[in-house]
């Protein structure tokens, strides 16, 4: 095996190991609120049945007010698994502002548009300072489009459209934003 070899497999355990406490963090977090919040019995007016409510009725958020929280222990792993992905691949998919037409590049349609969303995968610039080791880890990621990145050189066209290059970008691949 050469180095290379080792460092990828090292930190493909590291991660899948990180992964894993945090779910069983987050399982075990889970369950211990659960025991703590009992259902409260109340009654409705009339002749109706009684019915559970939770004994804490959630307050509506300020319009300015960061998305919620998630509200289960899927949920939960779903966001630290997100921010997991985010981190090894060094982007920010919380930051709404700097969000690209990555559709505008050759062979990202609407479907894979939205799977690199979910990734974190958002700008031109976070496309484009991927590594061959992030480049390999997204493509793993990528479910049906496994081979695109690569196949389609996004990588090459994001470091066109990230620095402004559409000349570059037009003379390379050709009109942007045409098949």
């Amino acid at each position: 095996m050469t180095a290379g070899t080792d460092n990828s497999t090292l930190i493909v355990i590291i991660v899948a190991a990180l992964a894993a406490a945090i779910v069983a963090f987050l399982i075990w977090r889970s369950a211990r609120r659960a025991k703590h919040r009992a259902p409260v019995l109340t009654e409705r007016s009339g002749n109706e049945r009684p019915y559970l409510r939770q004994p804490h009725a959630p307050v509506p958020a300020p319009p300015h007010a960061p998305p919620p929280a998630p509200a289960g222990v899927a949920d939960e792993v779903a966001t630290a698994a997100h921010d997991v992905v985010c981190d090894v691949l060094h982007v920010d998919s919380h930051d709404p502002g700097s969000a690209d037409d990555l559709q505008a590049m050759k062979g990202v349609g609407p479907k894979l548009a939205v799977r690199l969303h979910e990734l974190g995968i958002t700008s031109y610039a976070q496309l484009a300072g991927l590594g061959d080791t992030e480049v390999t880890m997204l493509d793993d990621r990528l479910g049906p489009f496994k081979g695109r990145v690569a196949r389609d050189r996004l990588v090459e066209q994001a470091q066109y459209l990230a620095r402004g290059d559409i000349d570059g970008f037009e003379a390379r691949f050709g009109k942007l934003g045409q098949p």
